[in-house]
């Protein structure tokens, strides 16, 4: 059973002891050291807060205790039910809210469940903010609001607002996705994509939309993490009824897997990339993606003639960056697209519809797609220490070694080599060092990750 404790927020196990196990006591602390950080920000009055969740078996049982705690530091709530990351986002600003807590284990399995921790602007804290609550909630240095300055709960739900801005984009052609007479299978894993991704869907024109785990009972059917090895479902679907494209997002919304018309994978790193590829050729201009995610974008970034950038990663470190040098569209490899004319977080909803877009005005299937992007793949390896190695030490090794290649160090070490590159991240909660690697070909990935890893070994 585990609790780990981010600047991105708090995520654990359910049930067990406080303090190790993700408990009513620690979602209680937490939840008030948030809002003792957002009463510190001069120029607020009673504050608002939206709350919503995905459809994990724990999500009522800790929605529950969050408004409640809420309402007992004196905060009004606009509880939106069950809703997808990105309508709660959306949410927040909707309601000129002062913050917003997404229930929310992402893609771990349905034992986790977690708190994710928004700013007024609908986007996650940074490194500065979590630190300044972790401590807060640390020292306990919290007070409850008295009788007749509770706050009040107000039930309201976003979803329609969602889908209608996404439709309202403007290179969301919906006129085009209905005349295309797309055949879309989905699998939504039994969690609030179930009810959000066909209703987009039908908004945009779609008329045949077949259905996996679309119930949202929280009852995962498969690994909810979005990976080929768990959408197996999906593949054969998507392949037996003749669908144009698969779609699989993860329990909070966020992610977008992609699969093409003959049951093959688009690839998760290649969504970002197609959705990028689109929106260049009409409003060309810079990207990035985290330091972890594929080569491909540089590259469709560049044939466009925008710039490419690189952020650590990190949600939260990627929309600084896209802000920084006004990047038109960005994201993460694991199929996150961020898209700025929508709002800064990552929207599977966003992604479908501007996919979809591209598909109908190009009349392309998503396996031509595919094949006109850069072919690379991607290994993922790490090497284990013992507790005593002095992990950043070997890292300023690593960086040493490799001073004649282009050097990354803003998060951990990444190595560019003309043909391939390697990434090193140390785990921040056991002596482990992650290796991620690409190039042409996935021997070739998975080669220079075993030369990192045995030159590490050395050094040990």
């Amino acid at each position: 059973m585990t609790l780990i404790k981010s600047i991105s927020g708090i995520r654990g196990t359910i049930g067990g002891e406080p303090g190790e196990n993700l408990t009513p006591a620690d979602v209680v602390r937490f939840t008030a050291a948030y809002v003792t950080f957002l009463k510190k920000q001069p120029d607020l009055k009673k504050l608002r807060i939206v709350v919503g969740r995905d459809a994990r078996i724990s999500g009522e049982m800790v929605h529950r205790i969050i408004t409640g705690t809420l309402m007992a530091m004196g905060c009004d709530v606009t509880d939106i039910g069950m809703a997808t990351t990105p309508t709660t986002e959306i949410a927040v600003t909707r309601e000129k809210a002062d913050g917003g807590i997404i229930i929310t284990a992402s893609h771990n399995p349905q034992q986790w469940n977690a708190l994710k921790l928004l700013n007024s602007q609908g986007e996650f804290l940074n490194a500065a903010e979590g630190a300044r609550i972790l401590a807060l909630a640390e020292s306990g240095d919290y007070a409850f609001s008295p009788v007749d300055e509770l706050g009040k709960i107000m039930q309201k739900q976003f979803l329609h607002e969602h889908i209608q801005s996404v439709l309202s984009l403007e290179l969301v052609d919906v006129e085009a996705i209905k005349a295309a007479n797309f055949r879309v299978a989905v699998d939504c894993v039994n969690s609030v994509g179930g009810i959000a991704i066909p209703e987009l869907l039908y908004a945009l024109g779609v008329k045949e939309i077949f259905k996996l785990h679309c119930a949202p009972h929280g009852h995962f059917s498969h690994n909810p993490e979005p990976l080929p090895q768990h959408l197996t479902e999906l593949s054969s679907l998507t392949r037996s009824s003749k669908a144009t494209v698969g779609f699989a997002v993860d329990p909070d919304v966020d992610r977008l897997a992609i699969y093409c018309e003959d049951g093959e994978p688009f690839g998760e790193e290649y969504t970002l990339v197609a959705v990028a590829d689109y929106i260049l050729q009409h409003t060309p201009g810079n990207t990035v993606s985290n330091l972890s995610s594929s080569r491909a974008l540089r590259d469709v970034t560049l044939a466009r003639g925008g710039s490419y950038y690189a952020a650590a990663v990190g949600e939260v470190n990627v929309v600084e960056k896209m802000k920084e040098v006004k990047a038109v569209i960005g994201g993460e490899g694991n199929g996150g697209v961020i898209y700025p004319a929508s709002h800064y977080g990552r929207d599977a909803l966003v992604a479908i519809a501007l996919f979809l877009t591209y598909l109908a005005r190009t009349g392309k299937r998503p396996s031509a797609l595919r094949k006109e992007y850069p072919a690379y793949y991607m290994a993922k390896q790490k090497v284990e220490l013992t507790p005593e190695i002095d992990t950043d030490a070997i890292l300023q090794q690593m960086k040493e070694r490799f001073s004649d290649q282009q050097v990354t160090d803003i998060d951990g070490v990444k190595i560019d080599f003309p043909d391939k590159w390697v990434h090193l991240r140390k785990s921040n909660t056991e002596p482990i060092i992650r290796i991620y690697s690409e190039a042409a070909t996935l021997e070739a990935a998975e080669k220079i990750g075993k030369e990192i890893i045995d030159l590490i070994r050395e050094l040990v």
